[in-house]
């Protein structure tokens, strides 16, 4: 099926989401996008590369008033409050009667339930959507996000949603009804983070005892140990190349942002009585790594940092095919 799009709005320009609203014009070459960023030097480079496509707005409420769609990639759920319910220069001051709003920020299903709440209040045949995204930087620059959709697999809008976020990902999975697409989204990053960990101190032991982590990541490969984050995030330096660890962890998800992920999930658990073995010890090594002056603000998988691990281990193994 074939939909037609006039105009889509997207608030939110930070490392994620100048890239998703690239992707956006770009494949969708008849919309005309109106976007805001707290900060004009995105909007405006955003802008220089397709002056006649994309409009730069003062407030998420002027993006709300020209758009049919509106998108939202924002960092917190203190920031998905101002950019919908703020009283003067919201998304919701605007007539949103109809309209579809979707937010991709990683927070807590309670304040998106909130939103929510507010905007079908003031506005029934208006949608709002949860639909966080997994993927980080690298998946938002080359399209290949996966979403994780707020809504049942038999909601209406779902095959324009599908085809929409198409545009910016490569996996869309309806996950069921409101705020579960977040409650997936905290269920796989707690697992991720976790695995981050386990690989980081799984190749540590290998290089204490003398094994080339080359070698140890083929093993890795072919047995049980094999995972996403050891193929295409490796927290190793130098076994993988083009990814964060072998740039000087620049890029990527920041440790900052996986410690409010993985939070998310153990409150999440908390709240729901699931006993955790490894959430609290987890959740206290990204608060340190985050506090952690060699790792802020740089890709999670500097917990391998964090932990210790040997950075230049190359040189004990130079003459190693």
């Amino acid at each position: 099926m074939a939909f037609a799009y006039d105009t889509i709005g997207f608030i939110g320009l930070g490392n994620m989401g100048q890239h998703m609203a690239d992707n956006l014009v770009q494949k969708l070459e008849s919309i005309r996008l109106h976007v805001f960023d707290v900060t004009r030097a995105p909007m405006e480079a955003l802008v220089s590369r397709h002056p006649e496509r994309v409009v730069a707005c003062a407030s998420a409420k002027e993006v709300a008033e020209n758009s049919s769609i509106i998108l939202s990639m924002v960092p917190e759920g203190s920031h998905v409050r101002g950019v919908y319910m703020d009283p003067v220069a919201g998304v919701l001051v605007a007539d949103v009667s109809s309209k579809i709003l979707i937010d991709c920020s990683t927070i807590d299903a309670a304040t998106s339930l909130a939103v929510r709440e507010q905007t079908l209040s003031r506005y029934p045949t208006a949608s709002f959507y949860d639909a966080p995204v997994s993927g980080g930087v690298l998946g938002a620059q080359k399209g290949t996000l996966t979403f994780m959709l707020g809504c049942s697999s038999t909601d209406p809008s779902l095959p324009l949603l599908r085809d929409l976020l198409g545009k910016m990902g490569s996996n869309i999975f309806a996950c069921g009804g409101p705020s579960l697409g977040l409650t997936a989204k905290a269920c796989n990053n707690y697992c991720s983070g976790l695995i981050a960990i386990a690989t980081s101190e799984a190749m540590s032991i290998g290089m204490a005892a003398g094994m080339d982590p080359r070698l140890l990541k083929q093993i890795f490969d072919a047995s049980t140990a094999q995972s996403t984050i050891l193929d295409k995030w490796c927290p190793v330096p130098g076994i993988v190349p083009e990814v964060p660890s072998s740039n000087g962890y620049r890029g990527g998800f920041k440790v900052q942002l996986m410690r409010k992920d993985f939070g998310l999930a153990v409150d999440t658990a908390k709240r729901l009585g699931v006993r955790l073995a490894l959430g609290d010890v987890g959740l206290q090594t990204y608060t340190a790594a985050m506090n952690d002056p060699r790792c802020r603000d740089l890709d999670s998988r500097v917990v391998y940092r964090y932990l210790g691990g040997r950075e230049d281990w190359l040189k004990d193994f130079e003459n190693v095919d």
